[in-house]
């Protein structure tokens, strides 16, 4: 029986580092988004001063938090195999449910999901304990702490309003003093704005980072709160004469010094707070054995875990443990920049390709808040609407700002700021807080305050948000549901049950290790062919052209071939396809302005047809869904096939396979001479298309069946006559230019040579 429970102590500890190392890679967010954005250093310098962060806070966290404990249940009232089997199921749970989200990209919350996870086992227990009870004494309400665990949740999720409301004001005040035109305000506000930054960030440390460390005595920490009016007032009259001394008389940029500042302030408070998220169950469950073993009981379902009551310190060395583990996992994970990218993605000030779609929700909310716009404008006097207009104008930036920054070291510190006194205030009420939530919806805030969400993108920003708000109530439920299936589980199958989950935990991982690792190898080929040059444009474009016919060509023949046979399975899989060669063709689209930027004065007429290159491509790629589709419809609703065509089908396929063939050709060895050719062959495969359909027509007046099927090839051929007419005027587009770019570098050599 000993040998069982030391083997579910070691699991325990094992899954605590697989839990830091997702942990980290979601919660990395929280303090690197501001720093990133906007580009207050070069990347390794900020992670070396977040992983500084990370260490110290780490060694200064108290190690156990109380949650895990007796924040969300009682603990007097499970025996110690409960116990272990509550923190065991936990364990399991929370390491599976925040890789999803790392994988998918997605800042989520440690705390909601250690929280529910904890909830959803304990009351798994809970109602076994009570079902089995022969007296009937107790009820699950008695074995759960409800004030603590409301308390809590309505705690976590008020944060999620106040966070958003209070960063999008003080953006707005900043912004209203700094404006974007920062070269005439910086010397007026970046004194008094850094001394009060880092002020703030300071009473950050000192009552976020020093509350309950193991390593600072209660007079020193008494000494700390009887001094810290003092202390804060000082620190904000030497730090703003220090930083306008440097910003009148000197380059430095004050503003990167508080972000950084701000960087190292939060990563220490994510590891100070947060580390317990990730250890304090394990820990929690090592100390339940310690009790058990010392209290020399045979059965431990009649030991019950009053411990857990008492104040336990955790040992120094496994604080010191847990934060290498940290700064390791912040120093190689690329699953913490996936999540990170998603939260500078939706916060971004300049446009671009949006990583989510617009939805019906985000829609009306624009309506709303543009028709409220409007009724404000309206009411308020003129003068004031222009000189805050003037002020938020964001052309007095375009000069100065780094065009790879997602916003400026203004609105950075804006996040690190409201952030820091948001989690300030909570600890200091003893409030419970999400970090990742708060600092979430504080850069969510400040960017629509400081109108990063204009028309063009609010919808799709938005959307964004509200898809991660959706995560975030998506895990309270998932962690509660899976915990309490996996606790279940555990309780009735015992060991086996433990070693086949193990094992399926491995499994889960390695395969969404994998499915990260290929995604990321993709956006890292598409990072190495950053286009810098308009020559670079046409190259690009050029190969995307071919690959789209050949994508087009070989998806085209495909569908035709498998309806006729009759294979779903291959046609879902075309359909896929389809769809990743539509999205890829569609972010190429909304790069277009972004793209015409690299043309010279010269080369206007080659951006004209640039564009129609990708107009037709994403024609070409409409067309082509509306092929796959119907096919892959008819066959999903189990229709039949009207066997008189598909002779006359299979030798339209084989045409329509020659003609791409032939277009392909002239694509690789740029013979335009044979557009004509290739305009004659069009025609013809548009009068077949034109007979086939004519004759199914003549059968549907002979005969009522056959209609879903008459339907179907009538659309699949009208769609396919639109293939053809878009692929030759791709490219006629292509070579006209290819010509203007023979043109341009004719007369870019003139002028090298003149």
């Amino acid at each position: 029986m000993e040998a069982y429970y030391i083997l579910i102590v070691a699991v325990l500890f094992l899954l605590a580092i697989s839990d830091l190392i997702v942990g980290v890679s979601n919660d990395a967010v929280n303090f690197l988004n501001s720093a990133i954005g906007s580009k207050a250093a070069p990347f390794k310098i900020i992670l070396a001063i977040a992983a500084a962060g990370v260490l110290v806070g780490a060694v200064f966290s108290n190690g156990m938090m109380e949650v895990a404990r007796k924040g969300i249940f009682n603990p007097e009232f499970f025996g110690f195999n409960e116990i272990m089997i509550i923190f065991l199921a936990v364990m399991l749970t929370d390491i599976l449910l925040l890789d999803f989200f790392n994988t998918i990209g997605l800042p989520t919350s440690t705390t909601v999901s250690i929280v529910f996870e904890l909830l959803g086992s304990a009351v798994a227990v809970s109602i076994y304990k009570v079902s089995r009870s022969v007296d009937k004494l107790h009820e699950v309400s008695d074995f759960i702490n409800v004030n603590s665990s409301v308390m809590i949740i309505v705690g976590i999720f008020l944060s999620v309003v106040i966070a958003f409301s209070v960063g999008m004001i003080v953006q707005w005040i900043v912004r209203l003093a700094f404006s974007f035109n920062l070269k005439k305000t910086r010397k007026y506000w970046t004194g008094v704005w850094g001394g009060f930054a880092i002020t703030v960030i300071l009473y950050f440390l000192l009552i976020k980072g020093a509350k309950g460390s193991t390593l600072i005595s209660a007079d020193m920490l008494a000494s700390i709160k009887e001094h810290t009016t003092r202390v804060m007032l000082l620190s904000f009259v030497g730090w703003t004469a220090i930083f306008q001394m440097l910003t009148v008389f000197t380059r430095v940029n004050v503003l990167k010094i508080t972000v950084l500042v701000g960087t190292f302030a939060l990563a220490m408070a994510f590891a100070g707070n947060d580390l317990v998220n990730f250890i304090g169950v394990p820990l929690a469950g090592f100390e339940s054995f310690k009790a058990y073993m010392a209290s020399g009981s045979g059965d431990p379902s009649v030991f019950m875990m009053t411990a857990l009551q008492e104040k336990v310190n955790t040992p120094v060395y496994f604080l010191i443990a847990a934060g290498l583990i940290m700064v390791l996992t912040l120093r190689f994970s690329k699953k913490a920049k996936s999540v990170t990218a998603t939260s500078i993605d939706l916060s971004r000030q300049g446009e671009g390709t949006e990583r989510f779609a617009s939805s019906s929700l985000a829609r009306f909310l624009v309506r709303q808040a543009v028709a409220t716009s409007n009724v404000v404008v309206k009411i308020t006097p003129p003068i004031v609407t222009r000189f805050v207009q003037n002020r938020f104008n964001e052309e007095h930036n375009q000069n100065e700002q780094d065009p790879k920054m997602a916003f400026d070291q203004v609105r950075a510190s804006v996040n690190l700021v409201v952030a820091s006194i948001l989690i300030a205030i909570g600890t200091s009420l003893k409030l419970p807080l999400s970090t990742t939530y708060v600092t979430f919806m504080v850069a969510m805030g400040t960017s629509f305050a400081d109108g990063a969400w204009g028309r063009e993108s609010a919808v799709y920003r938005i959307t964004g948000v509200l898809t991660v708000i959706g995560g975030w109530f998506f895990t309270a439920f998932s962690a509660f549901l899976a915990s309490f299936l996996i606790a279940s589980l555990i309780f009735f199958g015992k060991f086996p049950v433990i070693l086949i989950l193990i094992v399926a935990s491995i499994f889960i991982l390695l395969r969404t290790h994998a499915f990260h690792k290929r995604r990321a190898e993709k956006q890292e080929r598409l990072d190495s062919q950053i286009i810098t040059a308009s020559y670079q444009v046409m190259k690009s474009c050029d190969d995307e052209v071919r690959s789209t016919i050949l994508k087009v060509s070989k998806i085209l023949y495909m569908t035709y071939t498998n309806l006729f046979k009759e294979k779903h399975k291959e046609l879902k899989s075309l359909r896929k396809e389809t769809k990743h060669l539509s999205k890829d063709i569609k972010e190429i689209r909304d790069s277009i302005p972004e793209t015409l930027r690299k043309f010279e004065e010269n080369e206007l007429v080659s951006g004209h047809h640039y564009v129609q290159v990708v107009a037709y491509m994403k024609e070409m790629a409409n067309s082509l869904m509306h092929i796959v589709q119907p096919a892959y419809n008819h066959l999903d609703n189990n229709h039949p096939l009207d066997k008189e065509q598909i002779d006359v089908l299979k030798n339209f396929n084989e045409k329509s396979s020659e003609f791409f063939n032939f277009l392909i050709n002239i694509l690789q060895n740029r013979n335009y001479d044979s557009i004509g050719e290739l305009v004659k062959r069009r025609d013809e495969m548009i009068n077949m298309a034109n007979a086939i359909m004519v004759g199914r027509i003549k059968i549907l007046k002979k005969t009522q069946k056959g209609v879903k099927i008459s339907v179907t090839y009538m659309e699949m051929l009208s769609e396919t006559k639109n293939l053809f007419l878009n692929s030759v005027n791709l490219v006629k587009a292509d070579s006209l230019l290819q010509e203007s770019i023979g043109k341009t570098t004719v007369d870019i050599e003139t002028d090298i040579l003149e």
